[in-house]
């Protein structure tokens, strides 16, 4: 897996010297108030014949060396916010790429002394991996020098932050790969060996569950959504776990559980009209929690275990798929009436979360989170962002409004959802032969609450509605949708994967 590392630029001299850099990507709201005066007058100088500098990102040579300009536009402005110069970086990076460059470096001359841009450079770096990555198929076809940049100078940046940003931006390529590969060459069998070579050699245990029997007795829900897809041999499921245990004390435990559907055609409720295109996207939760604990496991935060299981499955159509009105017993002993098969993702998740829950009464001071590209509902009510929705204990100790306002500063921003009776009403059962709806038989997009009503749903198969702050023993739990920020421009067919929620984790719990 071959990310563009970050190391130290040194400083400018006034000759443009950067640490042996073939290229200085400056990245400013105002080229003008640039302190090293030889390089603001040369950028004055060709401004007055090139109109395009401080509008749009411009390349100039300059003693003999390649500077690409990147306007960030305005700083100031209420809703104006670091992705300004992620943006920014993007485009740089595909300018000076274009010109040749193999070796650049990414200049600051002015942060903003506004907080919200405390961690520019940094995101700066990751808008220049997001613009470099390339699928995975492709690097193996082409071989992984098809992207020629191996590494990107951050002038002034500390040997810390050179750390940080490395496992971040080794975490986001992990979580590209697994989300963004198609469905074959991910499939659940491949998805679980990308995880164990992911995380040889680690500190990171891996272990996977792929006896049918197993997955059937111990996963009734999930096992129900990959039942049509066990006439196929390569499409069975798998079930990842992993787990990251920190030298010396434990003061935190972080627990996941993702949504990995390596391809969902609705089942039954078969994805029609154009609309099953991108489904092989629909694994980015899992993607974005393998990404998470990948950073976990090269940066190695002290203090935080981390525990994840990721539902690897597939959503096939077939002579013996599940179909709605179906009741299955989950793990957790509650009946569930299935609603519409295309709401598969909360089956396949609901028992990995009822034995999480099981797992977490024993941690130290643990917190739950499901992260799953969940509902279009998301994606309609919030555009590209995440949507946080938490139950009594994480409202408590308001885990989304920090992971929301971290997120803002790191270029991976989301939304704060309430959980509300309605939610719990919606999916009440109609008749004494089941407990809880799985969902309606609409689509979540034209359904009122129709991102929150899952989380719900989700508590009361994982057990977990019996442990909020009425309870004797309150169990923290987020559930993170990511359904409209897991890839860009919202285009699940052809967009790049985002790696949402990965640097909002890791700002959270490890920096």
């Amino acid at each position: 897996m071959a990310y563009p590392k970050a190391v130290v630029a040194q400083p400018m001299s006034a000759s443009l010297e950067c640490n042996a850099h073939d290229a200085l990507i400056i990245i400013s709201d105002d080229f003008s108030q640039l302190a090293n005066n030889p390089l603001r007058d040369a950028i004055a100088a060709q401004a007055k014949v090139d109109s395009r500098i401080g509008k749009q990102v411009t390349l100039l040579v300059i003693n003999n060396k390649r500077v690409v300009l990147a306007p960030t536009g305005p700083l100031n402005r209420d809703y104006d916010d670091v992705r300004r110069y992620f943006d920014a970086a993007k485009l740089a990076i595909n300018e000076a790429k274009a010109s040749g460059s193999v070796n650049p470096a990414i200049y600051l001359p002015n942060i903003n002394a506004d907080s919200r841009y405390q961690h520019a450079l940094e995101v700066a770096y990751l808008g220049t991996c997001q613009a470099l990555w390339q699928p995975l198929e492709a690097r193996e076809y082409h071989g992984e020098a098809i992207e020629p940049i191996t590494q990107i100078g951050l002038v002034d940046a500390t040997e810390q932050t050179i750390k940080a940003v490395n496992a971040l931006a080794a975490g986001q390529y992990a979580a590209r790969d697994l989300c963004g590969t198609e469905p074959e060459r991910m499939a659940p069998p491949r998805f679980a060996d990308y995880c164990v070579d992911l995380f040889k050699g680690s500190n990171v245990v891996v272990d996977v569950i792929d006896d049918l029997a197993v997955i059937d007795k111990n996963y009734p829900m999930l096992s129900t959504v990959a039942r049509a897809s066990y006439a196929v041999e390569h499409h069975h499921p798998r079930v990842v776990k992993l787990e990251y245990v920190p030298e010396g004390e434990v003061t935190r435990t972080l627990m996941f559980v993702g949504k990995g559907l390596v391809y969902d055609t609705g089942g039954a409720d078969l994805k029609v009209g154009g609309h099953m295109a991108g489904m092989s996207r629909d694994k980015g939760g899992a993607a974005s929690v393998a990404g998470f604990m990948k950073a976990v496991a090269d940066y190695q935060p002290k203090g935080v275990k981390v525990i994840a299981y990721l539902a690897v499955v597939r959503n096939s159509i077939g002579s013996d798929c599940f179909v709605p009105d179906e009741i299955i017993t989950s793990r957790e002993g509650v009946r569930v009436r299935i609603g519409n098969t295309d709401a598969e993702g909360r089956l396949a998740m609901g028992d990995l979360l009822s034995e999480m829950k099981d797992l977490a009464k024993n941690q130290i001071n643990p917190t739950l989170f499901t992260v799953a590209t969940l509902t279009g509902h998301a994606a309609r009510a919030m555009g590209p962002y995440g949507a946080y929705v938490e139950n009594g204990p994480a409202r408590s100790a308001n885990i989304s409004r920090k992971l929301a306002d971290n997120g803002d500063l790191w270029a991976d921003g989301a939304e704060v959802s309430r959980s509300r009776r309605e939610d719990y009403d919606f999916i009440k059962p109609r008749t004494l032969a089941d407990d809880v709806l799985s969902s309606n038989n609409a689509a979540s997009a034209v359904t009122a609450r129709g991102h929150q009503f899952p989380m719900a749903f989700l508590a009361i198969v994982g057990g977990l509605d019996k442990h909020g702050n009425d309870s004797a023993q309150p169990l923290p739990y987020v559930h993170m949708d990511i359904a409209g920020s897991a890839v860009e421009g919202g285009d699940w067919q052809h967009g790049k994967p985002t790696a949402a929620s990965v640097s909002s984790l890791f700002a959270s719990y490890c920096l």
